[in-house]
C-alpha cells in the first residue's frame, strides 16, 4: 500500500518539473510504531516480543497519582532500585504512612526513606491496535508495532480509541452540536473542516469513540481537555476517546487526498492514536487511493486550504509587505495560474 502511495512523488519530478522543490506530506505510514507513555507509577502489564490484540491491557496507570515518602529497607540483601516495584506491607506504621495506597513505584531514595509514585485506583489501558510489543522501556513507555497502514494528522488530543469509521460530513462542513446523535454511538466520525466544544461534549455523552477533523481551535482544545479531565476524574471506566487533528487550529477543509482515504476506508475498523498522531487502518486488504502527482495544496497566506494543479515555476516574485519570495505557478480549477511562494505549498506522498 504504502509503496503506491510513493509512486506518485517519484513520478512528479519527470511529469511536472519543478514540483519537487514542493515540501512533501506523508499520507499513509507502515508500519506503525505506536508509542504509549509510562507515567510515574504505571505498570507494563507486556513483554518485548508479546503479540497483543486490539482491547488487550498493555499497561495500568493511576486515575490520581501521588508521591509517598516510606521507610527504607534496612537489609543487606538485594536492594530495592529506582522503577522496581513498591507493595504496603500487611499492616502497621508502612500502610498507615501510605494513606490505604497498596503499591507503586519506587521513584528515587532520600534520607533513608524512599519516595514512591502511588495511587488509590489502578484502571488499564488498552491497546487500540493489534501488534507486537516492540519495546517496553522502564519509566517511559510501551511501543507496539503494526504493520497496518496509518493515515498520518499533525495531533492528538486525549487517550487512544477505536471503532467504526463513519464520515459524517463533507471536506468543508462542520458538524454542529444538534446534528450530533446516538445512532453514532461507538464510532470514530470525520467531522470536516472544524467542530465546536459543544459538538465535542454531546459527541462524547452519546458514546462516539473519536474525531477526525481537519482543525480545531486553540479555545476548543482547551475546553476540551479540561473537561476530559473532570470527567475522568469523576466517573470511573469512562470509555477512550480520542481526537486526531488533522492541520492545525486554522479553519480549512479536510485535504481532497486525505478525503478520498477516509472515503475509502468508510464502515471498516481503525484506530486513533497518539505518539505518531494518526488513523490506523485495521483491514490491510482495503485499496486505498494516491493523489494526482502534480496536485499542491496551499498550507498557509490568504489562500490557504486551497488546492490546485502544479503549473511550473515563476522565479523570485515580489509579494505583499515587500517580501520576494521563489514562487511557482498553481492553476486553481479553470482561471488562469496564480503566483504563489513555494514555501505555503504542500505536495501529498
Amino acid at each position: 500500500m504504502v509503496s503506491r502511495a510513493d509512486a506518485p512523488s517519484r513520478a512528479a519530478v519527470s511529469d511536472a518539473p519543478g514540483v519537487e522543490l514542493v515540501s512533501r506530506r506523508r499520507l499513509l505510514l507502515s508500519p506503525v510504531d505506536a508509542f504509549f507513555r509510562l507515567h510515574p507509577g504505571d505498570r507494563a502489564l507486556v513483554k518485548e516480543g508479546e503479540a497483543v490484540g486490539r482491547g488487550q491491557p498493555i499497561l495500568e496507570h493511576y486515575r490520581e497519582p501521588r508521591t509517598l515518602v516510606v521507610p527504607g529497607s534496612t537489609s543487606e540483601g538485594n536492594q530495592p532500585q529506582p522503577g522496581d516495584r513498591w507493595t504496603a506491607p500487611g499492616g502497621g506504621r508502612a500502610v498507615r504512612e501510605a494513606h490505604g495506597a497498596a503499591g507503586g513505584e519506587l521513584l528515587f531514595r532520600s534520607g533513608g526513606r524512599w519516595r514512591v509514585a502511588s495511587g488509590e485506583r489502578a484502571e488499564p489501558l488498552e491497546s487500540p491496535v493489534a501488534g507486537v510489543v516492540h519495546e517496553v522501556r522502564a519509566g517511559a513507555g510501551v511501543t507496539i508495532r503494526s504493520t497496518a497502514n496509518a493515515i498520518m494528522g499533525r495531533s492528538a488530543l486525549a487517550g487512544p480509541s477505536w471503532g467504526k469509521l463513519q464520515v459524517a460530513t463533507g471536506p468543508d462542513g462542520e458538524l454542529r452540536a444538534q446534528h450530533v446523535d446516538v445512532g453514532m454511538a461507538g464510532s470514530i466520525i470525520v467531522a470536516g473542516a472544524r467542530m465546536d466544544a459543544e459538538a465535542l461534549t454531546r459527541a462524547r455523552a452519546v458514546g462516539i469513540r473519536g474525531i477526525v477533523v481537519a482543525a480545531l481551535g486553540i479555545k476548543e482544545q482547551r475546553d476540551f481537555l479540561a473537561s476530559e479531565r473532570r470527567g475522568r476524574a469523576a466517573v470511573h471506566g469512562l470509555p477512550p476517546f480520542g481526537i486526531l487533528v488533522l492541520d492545525g487550529a486554522s479553519r480549512r477543509p479536510i485535504a481532497s487526498p486525505l478525503m478520498a482515504l477516509f472515503e475509502a476506508v468508510e464502515g471498516g475498523m481503525v484506530a486513533i492514536v497518539g505518539d505518531p498522531p494518526a488513523l490506523v487502518i485495521d483491514d490491510p486488504s482495503v485499496l486505498l487511493p494516491t493523489p494526482p502527482p502534480d496536485l499542491v495544496r496551499v498550507r498557509s497566506g490568504p489562500l490557504a486550504g486551497a488546492e490546485g494543479t502544479w503549473a511550473g515555476l515563476a522565479g523570485p516574485r515580489r509579494f505583499p509587505a515587500g517580501v520576494t519570495l521563489e514562487a511557482a505557478f498553481v492553476r486553481f480549477g479553470g482561471r488562469p495560474p496564480v503566483a504563489i511562494p513555494i514555501g505555503d505549498l504542500e505536495r501529498f506522498a
